[in-house]
């Protein structure tokens, strides 16, 4: 699904399969119903929707940035005991209208987790 309207640099794609999402050995999201976003030469990015996280390890922060493409983000911490990744996960809830796909997704640092796909037919 590409995306329409003011970023011919982004397209997105459904993911095959499921994404599991952990830190630390916890497993904080995990979900078949993830957007792959591609932007310009950056690597791509999963998108997994708010309600297939686990919100008992996500602490809202104070932290935002700003996207031209895609517009403003706000961030969470993600916390398991003993760890915490401050500002490892981030959301666009009110996204640019090309991309208004990732309203109520989340996306993770992948320096900060671990992701495995599992493959719809295994």
């Amino acid at each position: 699904m590409k995306s329409s309207g003011l970023s011919p640099v982004i397209n997105l794609e459904q993911l095959v399969g499921c994404l599991v999402v952990k830190f630390h050995g916890i497993q904080v999201a995990a979900s078949s119903r993830v957007l792959i976003l591609n932007e310009a030469n950056y690597p791509p990015v999963y998108y997994v929707p708010r309600e297939d996280i686990d919100e008992q390890y996500f602490a809202r922060t104070d932290h935002t940035s700003y996207c031209p493409y895609k517009g403003d983000a706000n961030y969470f911490s993600l916390q398991v005991p003993g760890h915490e990744g401050a500002n490892a996960v981030w959301t666009y809830e009110k996204p640019k209208i090309s991309v208004e796909q990732i309203k109520n997704y989340v996306a993770f640092y992948p320096d900060q987790v671990k992701f495995e796909v599992i493959k719809a037919d295994a």
